[in-house]
């Protein structure tokens, strides 16, 4: 680096770019580690907070919270260790195959058959006892245990007993509470069959992990028409959401799972149904969403613009929500713009708590957001237009994409129904 007379270097200039540049790509940078920081361990609700003086109070009242006093030691109960495996002692095995220890609750119920309703003891003699066992659950695992004495009418020497309670499956112990149970704890509460099943051990019951998975997929099989019918509903919406996420679901290779597509649809009626697909692409889900006649809400994904011009009945618009959530993710880099866009974003939800509050119909939805909405959007769109025209923003720059993320959505983000007539014409039609 030369210098000149007064001591200062003659590269100046091309220094001053160097260190802009290493700037704005360190800026970059510390955007992208604060998105990934925000992932693992941040807060994942976008709810804004105006008055953040209120974040830094820590009690209510004049006077500070006394200190707590340590917490007091408390005794373990000791405890012997069960045998596992082979070793493992089963203290009760009923006529059905079905396997527990002494520690699993038995309800008792007793069947007479219909044919001694009436009779006194002297007329009948009970010569044996049918047992029938159905493994259920509530709040823990318990054993149904149906006793049907063997009757013999003295009468006439015949011999007769109650019929074996009814069972889902055919030859099976599985109660209904417990195929409703291990379902409802795998797919809402994401507890996988084998932690159900070590939970069924440690619990005494001692039954085979593929009962689990067979169980499994019979009672999906029975659910199938209620499934077919919720997604027949929500297909009949006038407006209808929807949104895919990926799912690691099957084996790829060895040692890899294949990424399989939930495409996940909410009807207007509150319906939810989900449909599976190995693939991301549109014969994912164009038979099904074909059928459709209205207005598709969605984050932009291309497969639904592709949907919308492919079959006319569908009006395909987009997500605010989506768009709100580029500008809170640039709000700590811009804070003025974002707060400006955040504010203006958030009279919209305004507008629809309105809606719900006087629980408007269909048309004066409609007329309400026509004379309290159309307005906020039209100055909002022209405001991100004159501050991106305005003011020489970097391609880097978070708000910068923001504004660019939502002016290229203008048409989808607007609330101007373009076929209202053709949807009605086309529904009156079918």
């Amino acid at each position: 680096m030369k210098s000149d007379a007064n001591n200062l270097p003659s590269d100046l200039p091309s220094a001053y770019f160097v260190i802009n540049a290493l700037t704005l790509k360190n800026q970059e940078l510390q955007q992208q580690l604060d998105w990934f920081k925000r992932q693992l361990f941040g807060e994942k609700s976008e709810k804004t907070i105006h008055d953040a003086g209120a974040m830094e109070q820590l009690w209510l009242g004049g006077a500070a919270p006394p200190p707590q006093s340590e917490a007091a030691g408390t005794t373990i109960k000791e405890h012997v260790r069960k045998r596992c495996g082979k070793e493992a002692l089963i203290d009760d095995c009923g006529e059905s195959g079905l396997r527990f220890d002494s520690t699993v609750p038995v309800e008792e119920i007793s069947c007479p058959p219909a044919e001694i309703a009436g009779l006194s003891p002297s007329e009948y003699e009970v010569i044996d006892t049918k047992i029938s066992e159905r493994l259920c659950q509530r709040s823990q695992y318990f054993v149904k245990r149906y006793l049907r004495p063997v009757v013999k009418l003295k009468s006439n020497n015949e011999l007769v007993t109650a019929p074996a309670a009814e069972a889902v499956f055919e030859r099976s112990y599985a109660d209904v509470t417990l195929l409703a149970g291990i379902l409802v704890d795998k797919f809402q509460y994401h507890l996988p069959l084998f932690r159900q099943h070590q939970r069924m051990t440690q619990c005494g019951v001692k039954i085979a992990r593929a009962n689990l998975t067979s169980w499994t997929h019979r009672t999906a099989a029975l659910l199938a028409p209620i499934y077919n019918a919720v997604l027949a509903s929500a297909l009949t919406s006038k407006v209808l959401a929807m949104d895919e996420t990926p799912i690691k679901a099957g084996q790829e290779s060895k040692g890899k799972l294949h990424r399989g597509y939930m495409w996940v649809l909410y009807g207007d009626k509150h319906e939810v149904a989900f449909l599976y697909s190995d693939s991301r692409a549109m014969r994912a889900i164009e038979q099904h969403v074909k059928q459709f006649c209205g207005t598709l809400i969605t984050d932009g994904y291309t497969v639904y613009d592709k949907l919308s011009a492919k079959y006319e009945n569908i009006e395909h618009a987009l997500c605010w929500a989506h768009t709100r959530r580029e500008f809170f993710e640039a709000f700590k880099y811009e804070p003025e713009r974002c707060r400006k866009a955040l504010d203006c974003i958030g009279k919209l939800y305004q507008v629809e708590a309105e809606i719900r509050e006087q629980k408007l119909d269909d048309s004066k939805k409609q007329q309400h957001r026509a004379l309290n909405a159309l307005r906020v959007v039209d100055e909002f769109f022209e405001w991100l237009t004159r501050e991106l025209k305005d003011n020489a923003l970097l391609p880097s720059n978070k708000f910068q994409s923001a504004a660019s993320y939502a002016l290229k959505r203008v048409k989808d983000l607007s609330l101007r129904p373009k076929r209202t007539d053709r949807h009605q014409s086309l529904r009156a039609r079918d």
